[in-house]
């Protein structure tokens, strides 16, 4: 299951530089690649506005 990023996201960047797999790209609102996400976690753990969690 890959993780998505919420509207609370705010663009900070931390997630990016925390994802191994690079499956997370840049915009307004940052957005992860499902066929990327390698389903580790570590952007949700990353992320200071707690805007990640595992989708559904």
């Amino acid at each position: 299951m890959a993780y998505k990023i919420s509207e609370d996201c705010v663009a900070c960047g931390t997630c990016i530089n925390e994802c191994p797999a690079g499956a997370i790209s840049e915009g307004d609102i940052y957005k992860i690649d499902p066929n990327v996400c390698v389903d580790c976690g570590t952007c949700a753990d990353a992320c200071p506005m707690g805007a990640i969690s595992p989708a559904e």
